[in-house]
């Protein structure tokens, strides 16, 4: 740890022991007694802390800036309080022995702040107290509390609103867990500030009854002493007096900087510079002011100079604020020229041709039967499913999926929903409200009651069922899913059939940047050196069409370093970047240490390579499509095979036909994967299932 880290631990540990020890202090001021000199300086800490409390509170831009802002008030008015008790003592125990005998300060208050008129001593104290009890500390109190309220009410919203941005990719953990702790701690803070408003509240009470007792009791025990009623009345007045001014000054102060602090969130700006940018800013309305002001200044008896004068104020002042504009006075100031302001239609036509422009890559919209499935707070869960399956696709594909953007469509019936890539399209279903969906894998489950259909996903036979038969129907062996699974699954299948077109440039250069910090001189000398981020982009997007994942990017870049010295050709390319991932193909297809799969007849193969022959050459080659569909057909039949099996689906053939073979297949089959043997590693063993003919 360096020495300033250490200093700074043993300057908290210090502060940590000061603070609980001046607390005790002011405590025990209260049934200790106390020196006048003492008591002097103590009066003079509370201003002090009184007046930086609401400099602070001025100067702040955000009310959490000032969260410890609640406590200061409580520490403010136990000291206030500790005072009036130390005054009190000192002024019925000594008040009548002559000046400074209760303390300077407090002396002072009554004798130069109010000349020593006892009668405008306790109308000035009567008035700070009315400010202070009935429009300040009232006022704060109600902002405190409506604001304490409303930030609960919106708490479940805000959450909901992060989860959301978490869930899509749009902000990280870390931001969400910063974001969760600063709504956790706004939510305390205003429900602080909602108690503190009380502590003030009790101390412009406490003010008055300590200033009646020591009027009382200073002028009983003052006559006890031998004193005449008018020199006692006198002295203790204006004693009494002065240690209630000395106490309201700072309460007025502390309870000013409560409703600065509540009335906070609404600038978003140091006070003073939103008033001077808010109010100055506005020219047409100084310029009106100051008008008003001439204009008052011309009628009979008003006193000229000061209308006059503060109009000029008012036009200068306005200029120079108007001129430079500080932070924040973009949205506050009336539009500049050629700059329109916030609420000129202009600008506002503008931002929504801006936004009907923008094209989510990803996107779902649902009716308003399933919005309950997206709000977090109700229960939904599917924006929790799509993060998790952003992360199963990651894991699977080595791709990011960019955020999926969910929101309600009124002109979709109540129940349905509908799935965009890039603004089009691609999926679409609909749910029934308050069902269940019972999915029947096997096709031979016994009947169950409820409304048929098919699932939107994979078309097997289905039932909309009760949510009470859930248990039944799974006794009789369906697969029960709610709404938000059936929306996070269609998803991820619309995900992996359309991954090609989620790889862009933007998306491959994001995984050569995470490559990158574990191997930046492989990536330098590939990408782009020897191959353009085009080249690499078109690779990646035949990898990934054909379920081959990309996650392991260092093998792909390598494999492309070595061999973009033979072929520029993404085809090509694939086709030797698939052989050197050929680990990864056969672990996917292993099943119990072999590798089941379809081959082509001898007679087959020869047929294609003859075909492809003549193609290369220009002579034709154009297959029958009568044998065509036979080898589609063929292919449906031998799948039926590998059920028994329990292995995936699998063509194998040899390297220079695996491409053409793909092409005739995937038309009927495009789940169907074919691979060469040469992407099979040697140590696994290779059985035939069946041999496709046409």
């Amino acid at each position: 740890m360096s020495t300033s880290g250490v200093t700074a631990a043993a300057n908290g540990k210090k502060t940590d022991a000061l603070v609980p020890i001046a607390i005790i202090g002011i405590i025990l001021m209260m049934v200790l007694p106390m020196p006048a000199w003492l008591l002097d300086g103590m009066i003079a800490l509370s201003m002090a802390i009184s007046i930086g409390v609401f400099l602070t509170a001025l100067f702040i831009e955000n009310a959490l800036e000032f969260s410890a802002f609640p406590a200061f008030v409580l520490v403010g008015t136990l000291l206030r309080l500790s005072l009036n008790v130390a005054t009190t003592r000192l002024i019925l125990l000594h008040g009548g022995e002559g000046q400074g005998s209760a303390g300077e300060v407090v002396e002072a208050f009554g004798r130069f702040v109010v000349e020593g008129n006892v009668v405008v001593g306790l109308v000035v104290f009567l008035i700070l107290t009315v400010i202070n009890f009935v429009v300040i500390t009232k006022g704060a109190g109600r902002v405190a509390e409506v604001a304490a309220r409303f930030t609960l009410d919106a708490l479940p919203g805000k959450q909901m609103a992060i989860d959301a941005d978490l869930s899509t990719g749009t902000i990280t953990n870390d931001v969400a867990r910063t974001r969760r702790r600063d709504l956790e701690r706004e939510a305390d803070f205003y429900g602080a500030m909602d108690g503190a408003s009380k502590f003030v509240h009790g101390d412009a009470i406490a003010g008055l009854l300590i200033m009646a007792i020591n009027l009382i009791g200073g002028l009983i025990l003052g006559i006890a002493r031998g004193m005449d009623i008018g020199l006692a009345a006198e002295t203790f007045s204006i004693l009494s007096v002065g240690d209630a001014l000395a106490s309201q000054l700072p309460a007025l102060l502390m309870s000013a900087a409560s409703g600065i602090v509540v009335t906070r969130s609404a600038t978003g700006d140091q006070l003073g510079r939103a008033l001077s940018q808010q109010f100055f800013g506005r020219r047409r309305v100084v310029a009106i002011t100051a008008g008003i002001l001439t204009v008052l200044g011309l009628m009979p008896g008003m006193p000229a100079l000061p209308c006059f004068g503060l109009a000029a104020v008012l036009v200068i002042v306005s200029r120079k604020v108007g001129a430079a504009p500080g932070p924040g006075a973009a949205g506050a100031t009336e539009g500049l020229a050629g700059q329109p302001s916030a609420d000129d239609p202009k600008r506002s036509s503008a931002e929504d041709v801006d936004a009907a422009l923008t094209v989510h890559v990803l996107s779902i919209e649902v009716g308003y039967e399933l919005v309950g499935v997206v709000d977090g707070a109700r229960g939904g869960t599917l924006l929790d499913r799509v993060g998790k399956l952003r992360t199963e696709i990651a894991r699977e594909l080595g791709i990011v999926v960019p955020p999926v953007h969910v929101t309600d469509d009124l002109s979709l019936a109540a129940g349905s929903y509908r799935i965009n890539l890039l603004g089009t399209e691609v999926g679409r279903g609909e749910c029934a409200p308050g069902r269940l969906l019972a999915i029947d894998p096997s096709g031979g489950a016994p009947p169950i009651e409820g409304e048929s259909t098919t699932d939107p996903t994979f078309g097997m036979p289905a039932v909309w069922i009760a949510e009470r038969d859930r248990e039944l129907a799974e006794a009789l062996g369906y697969t029960v899913v709610d709404h938000a699974t059936i929306l996070a699954t269609h998803l991820g299948e619309v995900v992996r059939a359309q991954a090609p077109r989620l790889i862009g440039r933007q998306e491959a250069q994001h995984l050569l940047d995470v490559l990158a910090r574990t191997s930046p001189k492989l990536v330098d000398d590939v990408v782009p050196n020897l191959l353009s981020l085009g080249e690499v982009v078109r690779v990646l997007r035949n990898l990934v069409k054909e379920g081959i994942s990309v996650r392991d990017m260092r093998s792909i870049l390598e494999a492309l370093g070595e061999l973009a010295a033979h072929t520029k050709d993404p085809e090509q390319l694939t086709e030797l970047v698939r052989e050197r991932l050929a680990p990864q193909i056969t672990a996917r297809f292993r099943a119990d240490g072999v590798v089941n799969a379809l081959t082509l007849d001898g007679r087959l193969e020869q047929v294609l390579r003859t075909s492809l022959s003549e193609i290369a050459k220009g002579t034709g080659g154009a297959l029958d499509p009568e044998m065509l569909r036979a080898l589609g057909t063929a292919a449906e039949r031998a799948l039926a095979a590998f059920g028994a099996h329990g292995a995936s689906p699998l063509v194998v053939t040899a390297p220079d036909l695996r491409r053409y073979v793909r092409a005739i297949l995937e038309r009927k089959l495009p789940q169907l994967p074919v691979v060469s043997f040469r992407e099979i590693e040697s140590n696994a063993p290779l059985r035939v299932i069946d041999r496709l003919a046409a």
